[in-house]
C-alpha cells in the first residue's frame, strides 16, 4: 500500500472518472464518492459511469461506492476531491467527520464562489487541513484523452516531495507522465486563469478573428498569469513549464475543452445564459473570471485586460466585438 493509505475519489463526472481509472491502475481498491446513488446503482449494474465518459469500463468489484461523502471520506487516508467549483462548496460542507490529518488533493481547477479561495486554501481554513498534506493535481490534460487512453501529462503539486512523489506514483503508467512541484497555489490559481483565457480564445474562434489574433491572445495570456501568481503566491517558477504553458495551450485550443466550446458559442452570438444552457458540463471559467476579477480588484491590481475583457462580455453584456477591438490595442 502507498504511504498515501487507502484513496477516495470525490465527485462523480468526467475528471472524478478518468482520476478514478488512472488510481486503478496501481491501487488494489478505491473509495468513490458519488452524490446520486441511482448513478451509482447504473454504475454497478453497467460497469462504467452512465453519464461521464460511458465508453471507460470498470472492474467494480475493486471500487467502494458511497451516497455518503462522510463515509467515503472515514473510509480512506487520501481524498481526491474532483467536483466542479460552483458544487464545491455544497459537497465540502456535507462533511462533518475531522478530515484534517487526511491527504487532500484538489483536482477542482477552479475558486470556491463567494469565498474567493482555491480549494487548498479553503480546505486549510474550513478543516484545519496541514500545508504538507495538501496536494493539487495540473495539466495539461483532458479527462476525454486519459478515457481514449492517449499520452497524456500531469503535474502533482505539494509542499512535502516526498508526498507528491507517493501520490505521482498512483497516477503514473504508460500512457500517464507525472510531474511533481512545490507550487501548489501558482498551480491552482492558472489552472483557474486558464479556463477565463480558455473562453477567450473561444469567442474568438467563434468570431472567427484569425490565427494571427489568437497567437497574440495566447501569448498575451501567459504573460497575464505570470503577473498574478508572481505577484499572490510570490516564488521562483517557469512559466513555460506544462502546469502553466502547456495547460493554458491545451485548454485554449483544444476541442475537448469547454471552456473554449462555451467561449465559441457566445463568439458566435449566444447569449451568456443560452450557452450555458446548451452546454451539457459546466465551463469553470465563467466562475473563475468573476472570482479572479474580484480578488484582482480587491489588492493584487496586476494589470490583466484580458481577464477584463472575458469579465465584460460575461458580466457586464459588452459585445464581444466591442470588447475584443478595445482588447487588441493592448497588446504587445
Amino acid at each position: 500500500m502507498s504511504t498515501l493509505g487507502r484513496v477516495a475519489v470525490i465527485g462523480g463526472g468526467s475528471w472524478a472518472t478518468a482520476l478514478a481509472k488512472l488510481l486503478l491502475t496501481n491501487c488494489d481498491r478505491i473509495e468513490w464518492y458519488m452524490h446520486r446513488q441511482d448513478r451509482i446503482d447504473d454504475f454497478i449494474r453497467y460497469r462504467h459511469n452512465p453519464v461521464y465518459l460511458s465508453d471507460v469500463t470498470f472492474d467494480t468489484e475493486r471500487i467502494n461506492f458511497h451516497s455518503d461523502i462522510n463515509k467515503a471520506c472515514e473510509a480512506a487516508d487520501t481524498l481526491v476531491v474532483a467536483v466542479p467549483s460552483p458544487y464545491f462548496r455544497s459537497e465540502a460542507d456535507r462533511i462533518t467527520i475531522d478530515v484534517s490529518g487526511k491527504h487532500i488533493v484538489s483536482a477542482v481547477k477552479g475558486i470556491v464562489p463567494e469565498y474567493n479561495m482555491i480549494v487548498t486554501e479553503y480546505f486549510a481554513s474550513r478543516f484545519g487541513c496541514a500545508d504538507d498534506n495538501l496536494m493539487v493535481i495540473g495539466g495539461p490534460c483532458h479527462a476525454e484523452e486519459v478515457a481514449l487512453e492517449r499520452l497524456s501529462y500531469l503535474t502533482i503539486g505539494c509542499h512535502d516531495t516526498d508526498k507528491s512523489k507517493a501520490f505521482a506514483d498512483l497516477l503514473a503508467g504508460p500512457k500517464m507522465k507525472t510531474i511533481i512541484s512545490s507550487d501548489v497555489a501558482g498551480i491552482e490559481y492558472s489552472a483557474v486563469l486558464k479556463n477565463v483565457y480558455a473562453i477567450a480564445g473561444g469567442i474568438v474562434s467563434g468570431m472567427k478573428t484569425g490565427d494571427n489574433f489568437m497567437a497574440m491572445l495566447v501569448c498575451n495570456a501567459i504573460r497575464e498569469i505570470r503577473r498574478f501568481v508572481d505577484a499572490i503566491a510570490p516564488m521562483d517558477r517557469d512559466i513555460c513549464r506544462s502546469a502553466y504553458l502547456g495547460d493554458l495551450l491545451v485548454t485554449a485550443y483544444s476541442k475537448f475543452s469547454r471552456n473554449h466550446n462555451f467561449g465559441s458559442m457566445i463568439g458566435k452570438g449566444y447569449s451568456v445564459k443560452a450557452a450555458q444552457m446548451e452546454m451539457a458540463m459546466v465551463a469553470e471559467g465563467y466562475y473563475g473570471t468573476k472570482c479572479i476579477h474580484e480578488i484582482n480588484e480587491a489588492g493584487v491590481r496586476v494589470d490583466m485586460p484580458i481577464l477584463d475583457c472575458v469579465y465584460s462580455i460575461l458580466y457586464d453584456r459588452v459585445t464581444p466585438r466591442r470588447a475584443l477591438d478595445r482588447l487588441a490595442q493592448t497588446f504587445t
